[in-house]
Parts: C-alpha cells; sequence; structure tokens
C-alpha cells in the first residue's frame, strides 16, 4: 500500500503506444496509477473481489478493479463510503477503481422495475423492496462520493430480444440521460466514460455510437451486449463500434471474461473489460485452463497429483494438486473455493499480459490463434 497518486494536471489519459491490426495496446492514466491496456478488471461488486485479498490482486497482476454503484448505494451506502476516506481506503485497494452507474443491475432485476421514464428509473430495492429512485445526476453523485478513478455513465439497458421501438427508445434515453451526467459535479480528477447501446441492430447502434462519442467523456464503453444476443453477432458489432469510436480515448467492453471472448474483443479494438466469471466458477467449483473449464468436483480428478494448470505460477498451482483442491471443493472448504478464484484470475489476467505483449510485438494474430487453439 502507500503508493503515489498520479496527477491528472497536463498529462494525457490514454495513449496508445502498439498497434497490431485492430488491436491496441496502450497506458490509462487515473489518479492511482496507470493501467497497461489490454486491462481484465476484477469485479469487486460490494467493495471487494469475492474472497481475494487485495494484496493477492496486486501479485496476481491485477491493475484496476470494479465497485458496484447500485450494491454499494444501498449497502453501507455512499455516505458511509465517502466518511470513512473513499472507495480505496474502505476496501484497502490502492490502485485504480473504475464504478458502474448501477444501470446494469437495475435493468437486469426486471422485476423489480416500476417505472421508467426520461428523468430517471424507479425500481424496488434487491435488498428490502422498498422503492428506489435512480437518475443520471444521482448516479453521478453516488459516484462522486465513492470516489473512484472512472465513473460510468447511467443507461438503459434493454434486452437482447427487445423490439426495434424499444430499442430506439433506449438509445435516445441513454443519450439524453449522458448528457446530463456529463454535467453533473465529478469528483476531483475523476474520469467519466460514456456507454453506447443499439443491440446488435447497425442503424441503431451506430447512431449511439456517434451520438455518445460527440459528448466527448474521457472514455467510451460498449454496452448492451454479451446478454443472450447470438455471439457472432456480438463480436461483428463490437468490431463495428470501435472503428467509429474516438482513437484517442480508450474503448471499455462492459461484461466478458471467458478467454476466447476476451481474445475477439481484443481484436476489434477493446482496451478494457471486465466480468464475474473467474470468482463465479471459483465457486462453483470450476477451474479455468487451457484444456477448457474442469470441474473438479468430477471423481476424475481424485488422484490426480498435477496442478490446475501446469506452469501456471498461481498460489493454487505452485503448491496443491487437482486431487487436494477437489476434496476441499467436495468438503466445502472456503480454501477450495478461494484457491480456484485466485487462479482463474490468475488465467485471464496472464492471457490479457500476454495479448498486450503479442500486440506490442506486432504478432498478436499468431497470439489469438494459437491461444484459441490450445483452448479448443
Amino acid at each position: 500500500m502507500g503508493r503515489a497518486r498520479t496527477t491528472l494536471a497536463h498529462v494525457k489519459t490514454f495513449t496508445v503506444e502498439a498497434t497490431d491490426g485492430a488491436a491496441r495496446a496502450g497506458i490509462l492514466r487515473t489518479r492511482h496509477g496507470e493501467v497497461p491496456t489490454p486491462a481484465f478488471m476484477p469485479v469487486g461488486t460490494k467493495g471487494t473481489v469475492k474472497g481475494v485479498h487485495p494484496d493477492e490482486l496486486r501479485a496476481l497482476g491485477a491493475t484496476i478493479v470494479l465497485g458496484n454503484t447500485y450494491h454499494l448505494h444501498f449497502r453501507p451506502g455512499e455516505d458511509v463510503v465517502e466518511e470513512l476516506g473513499g472507495l480505496h481506503r474502505f476496501m484497502g485497494w490502492d490502485g485504480p477503481i473504475l464504478t458502474d452507474s448501477g444501470g446494469f443491475q437495475v435493468f437486469s432485476l426486471r422485476d423489480t422495475i416500476v417505472r421508467v421514464d426520461d428523468d430517471g428509473v424507479t425500481f424496488r430495492s434487491v435488498y428490502d423492496g422498498e422503492p428506489a429512485r435512480l437518475s443520471p445526476e444521482l448516479a453521478a453523485s453516488i459516484q462522486r462520493r465513492l470516489g473512484g478513478d472512472i465513473a460510468m455513465c447511467l443507461d438503459q439497458v434493454p434486452p437482447a430480444d427487445v423490439a426495434r421501438s424499444e430499442l430506439a427508445e433506449a438509445v435516445r434515453r441513454t443519450t439524453e440521460w449522458a448528457r446530463r451526467q456529463r454535467a453533473a459535479p465529478a469528483a476531483d480528477g475523476q474520469l467519466r466514460f460514456g456507454i453506447t447501446q443499439g443491440g446488435t441492430d447497425p442503424e441503431l447502434r451506430m447512431r449511439s455510437t456517434e451520438e455518445i462519442a460527440e459528448l466527448d467523456f474521457d472514455g467510451n464503453a460498449v454496452g448492451g451486449l454479451a446478454i443472450g444476443e447470438d455471439r457472432g453477432a456480438m463480436f461483428e458489432t463490437t468490431a463495428r463500434s470501435t472503428e467509429a469510436l474516438p482513437r484517442e480515448k480508450p474503448r471499455y467492453f462492459m461484461g466478458i471474461g471467458d478467454p476466447e471472448g476476451i481474445l475477439e474483443v481484443i481484436a476489434a479494438g477493446i482496451d478494457m473489460f471486465d466480468c464475474v466469471l473467474p470468482t463465479r466458477l471459483g465457486r462453483t467449483g470450476s477451474a479455468l485452463t487451457w484444456e477448457g473449464r474442469l470441474n473438479l468436483k468430477n471423481a476424475r480428478f481424485a488422484r490426480d497429483a498435477g496442478p490446475l494448470q501446469e506452469g501456471c505460477a498461481c498460489p493454487a498451482c505452485e503448491r496443491f494438486s487437482r486431487a487436494y483442491v477437489r476434496h476441499l471443493v467436495n468438503q466445502n472448504e472456503l480454501l477450495g473455493l478461494r484457491l480456484l478464484s485466485v487462479h482463474n484470475l490468475r488465467f485471464l489476467l496472464d492471457l490479457t499480459r500476454g495479448a498486450r505483449d503479442a500486440i506490442r510485438e506486432r504478432c498478436f494474430d499468431t497470439y489469438k490463434s494459437d491461444a484459441l487453439g490450445r483452448l479448443q
């Protein structure tokens, strides 16, 4: 702990250092340090990456984590976090933090929504069922008080199978909300990212991309994907979106964390991405490996003396066998789930770091092809 903050005055926020096709390697500069990109962001939904100590995150290679505005707003509340020194001090992480707006959580919990209008969205809290309201101004205020380094705009996230008329309305409303949040106060030095919507509809996605880009945020996110749409269409939409987004600003794909998906969005020109997948898989007893996902509950690992992944330098692989981890998982021992979570994070962070190195060496296509071949 105790790393010096980066002063952003007169410092370029984002620099592209190398390209290979559409893939990019760069540096994102924040108040709490630099983020080499491409970057995978572990998700700390409630102020913690589940089961993983901040020092472990740093040792694994994480440079930035994500906090969840929706959940932190309700528990413990942004007033508590602010009073205790902000989210960095509260959760004991001294590196960069991105906070989402809460929009995805509200719109993914559709049964809790009461009303959506141009002013904001009314919904019932997932904690106590009480009515609550979220607007662009409130999303900005919560994130300002949490004190993250990057604050996301509130957007309307429609389901993948929504009618085109509703999708168009979500695009219109997302732009209007972004404009209002752009004008709201932010924490000193806090970067702000806009979010595009439009599903996989080429016309609506391009309209949203152009409108959000015109608002001149510090970075831009591709939202409303990886929610059940056709995977091929998702990657095509991502590639079209990055072509239309400003080259000099970071691009963030919201919510992807499988190895194949990470490689594809990097190839499309995405710089940042996040997902709960590695820790969620860990908590359900599964490991990410070059053999694919391994379910450690399976009896075939009962006498397997090998590590989860040969050559992996994570604490699980350096010290323990598959058989031991399987034993822990099947006995509901917390250590087993922690070891798997740490391993899965290391696997994705290593994959992403390898992609960055390959872009800098201008051999990303080979790296991607070799990686996909091993995964298959």
